[in-house]
């Protein structure tokens, strides 16, 4: 039987227990209350530990933590970007937000629960949002740029040779390149160095003006004492140098200056001849157009007019069809074969000067510009199908007809003039002709189109002198000329 003693010991210790029960759970629950006040333990923002931090705790700490600079290298110089110089803002008020939920996502009394029993889960990382201002940042690497880039020298003419100095490379910063290397670096604790991306630039190419330059240098270094003219036409930038030399003087080329077209005037022929051949080509044909574009055989072109154009006049209406395409200085006026007549005496606007005269063949005439831009004609036609050509002769030339006379000037294979002057196969579309009487040469010309690495171009090249002509001298001239142009679109590297 209990005593009564007994029973209020025991009742004593109970309510004793309970009290401190209560008072344990008070406790706990004030500390969880001050705990539930502050971000959860464990909890990352942009990467950032904020665990046990307040609000205000915590956004000082991001802010810190991403207003380090960023240390950004070019090649040895070292320069340092505060991310305040490109507006770079953290967006505190987003992602203080999302990490008050997952402080607040649980209700009271069960978060309390879970704190009593030791059930934490992690919590959800909070990504980097921030931005930047890309113009800024656009405008800082500018001025690195502007600073630090080295220039390249530009290639220079050779004086008193037909090369050229390759200049030096230079180094630029790859800005496009460089952007996203430093977003990433504004956004990432862990790697705040960049090393800057470098391009290596080649020298320019010297300009056109230097090009002249040189030409005309290389006609005073020979000494050549006779008259040049020289048409050369880019076939990408479409720039032009157009010169008449003579004495180491300028000779107006407006008007051109005729020249006698000798063998070029087969150029012209050809044009007609496709014009009229409808795509209709008979071997008999194909034999003549060869023998007049490769092997520059007379006969041939005589008889390639007769079977195709017009037995009587055909050197007219070649003559005709190249001043429909705008070429008053080209014409020819009779047969090559010896004695024929001569069937109209034509006056041009080159052949009509008054100060300066080459003695041009009555029969066949161009000029320099004249033949190049019909070679700027053919070469159109072949790339693209456009261009004058089949503009002037609509239904009558087509692109591949174009292609075909493209071929044959390349089957011209002449290791002379031009071609001398340039690497051992690269493609030239070209004829050439000189001028002898009574075994003396007073006139050489070449016009062909050449296909190099660095460009294509056309180079038109006419000689001639009032007493003569020496092959060797003459040719090698020519060739250098060639050399040089080449030279210019292939500049060497350093």
């Amino acid at each position: 039987m209990r005593t009564r003693g007994a029973f209020s010991a025991l009742r004593f210790i109970s309510l004793g227990l309970l009290l401190a029960s209560i008072i344990l759970a008070a406790l706990q629950l004030v500390r969880f209350s001050r705990v539930r006040s502050y971000l959860p333990a464990g909890l990352t923002v942009a990467s950032v530990p904020v665990g046990g931090l307040d609000r205000q705790q915590a956004a000082e700490r991001l802010i810190e933590i991403y207003s380090a600079p960023v240390l950004i290298h070019y090649n040895k110089s070292s320069i340092l970007l505060q991310p305040s110089a490109v507006s770079f803002n953290l967006d505190i008020e987003n992602m203080l937000a999302l990490a008050n939920l997952e402080r607040t996502q649980k209700q009271f009394w069960e978060d309390f629960w879970d704190y009593l029993w030791g059930h934490t889960e992690f919590p959800t990382q909070i990504p980097l949002r921030a931005t930047f201002s890309e113009d800024q940042l656009w405008a800082f690497l500018v001025d690195i740029a502007a600073r630090y880039d080295q220039p390249s020298e530009p290639a220079m003419p050779i004086p008193g040779s037909a090369g050229f100095d390759p200049g030096q490379p230079g180094e630029a910063l790859d800005i496009n390149a460089a952007v996203p290397l430093i977003e990433a670096a504004l956004y990432s604790l862990d790697n705040n160095e960049v090393e800057l991306p470098i391009v290596r630039v080649g020298p320019e190419r010297p300009s056109f003006e230097n090009l002249e330059l040189l030409l005309k240098q290389t006609l005073q270094v020979d000494e050549f004492d006779g008259l040049a003219g020289v048409y050369l036409l880019d076939l990408n930038t479409r720039k032009e140098i157009h010169f008449a030399y003579q004495n180491g003087e300028d000779l107006s080329v407006e008007p051109d200056i005729a020249f006698t077209a000798s063998s070029i005037i087969k150029v012209p022929i050809m044009v007609s001849v496709f014009r009229r051949l409808n795509d209709q080509n008979d071997p008999e044909t194909t034999k003549l157009l060869e023998d007049m574009i490769t092997l520059s055989g007379n006969e041939a072109a005589d008889w390639l007019m007769e079977r195709v154009i017009d037995p009587v006049r055909a050197p007219l209406e070649v003559t005709e069809d190249m001043q429909a395409l705008g070429l008053n200085n080209t014409f020819l006026a009779g047969y090559f074969t010896f004695g024929s007549p001569l069937l109209a005496l034509i006056n041009t606007p080159a052949n009509s000067r008054t100060d300066v005269f080459t003695d041009p063949d009555p029969y066949s005439q161009t000029t320099p510009s004249d033949i190049g831009m019909l070679l700027d004609d053919i070469y159109e036609c072949a790339k693209t199908g456009g261009g004058t050509l089949p503009a002037v002769f609509p239904g009558e030339i087509t692109q591949a007809e174009c292609q075909a006379m493209n071929a044959y000037l390349i089957q011209n294979r002449l290791p002379v003039l031009l071609t001398a002057g340039l690497p051992e196969g690269t493609p030239i579309a070209h004829k050439h002709g000189w001028v002898t009487v009574n075994g003396v040469i007073n006139a050489i010309g070449d016009a062909g189109i050449i296909y190099s690495p660095g460009g294509d171009y056309i180079l038109v090249v006419f000689l001639h002198h009032p007493n003569q002509l020496i092959w060797e001298s003459a040719s090698a001239l020519i060739a250098q000329l060639s050399q040089a142009v080449y030279n210019f679109y292939n500049i060497p590297q350093s």
